[in-house]
């Protein structure tokens, strides 16, 4: 939530109501997330894409899987701070490269992306965007004894 000195973006969309209630809830949220430095209007439906679809089921899944990745490291003889350094070195770098278009990865770390690609993610992934797997996403989250399928 906000701060003072650490601007960030907000999305809002109108869950219910008149039209002229969207207007009270971005400011609301332009005070509980201060200092906002832009806001984005969304669908509900659109919502439900960035959260949990985008942020949660895939983003948090994704950097579980880098600790992971840097807790194997450590297991096999890396030192904790060399290789949590090192990871977030890399990590801020390719955040740019991917986020930011600041250059592009090397020919090597091409290879190497497609290497972990194929070895790690399942092929029609984004099918976690259409509406229905988005509903059985917030339905496990809601209802976390139906996710014990997954374990």
């Amino acid at each position: 939530f906000g701060g003072v000195a650490a601007k960030q973006a907000i999305v809002c969309a109108l869950m219910q109501g008149p039209e002229e209630h969207y207007q009270i809830g971005e400011e609301l949220a332009r005070e509980m997330y201060a200092p906002v430095m832009r806001s984005h209007r969304i669908t509900l439906e659109q919502m439900a894409m960035l959260e949990p679809a985008m942020a949660e089921t895939i983003g948090s899944m994704v950097v579980t899987i880098l600790g992971e990745a840097m807790e194997e490291a450590v297991k096999n003889g890396v030192p904790y701070e060399a290789a949590k350094d090192f990871m977030l070195g890399h990590i801020n770098i390719q955040l740019g490269i991917v986020f930011e278009k600041v250059n592009p990865f090397s020919d090597a770390c091409l290879i190497a992306i497609d290497y972990g690609r194929k070895a790690m993610i399942k092929e029609g992934w984004q099918d976690l965007y259409k509406p229905e797997k988005i509903y059985e996403q917030v339905d496990m989250m809601l209802h976390p004894d139906k996710a014990e399928g997954l374990k």
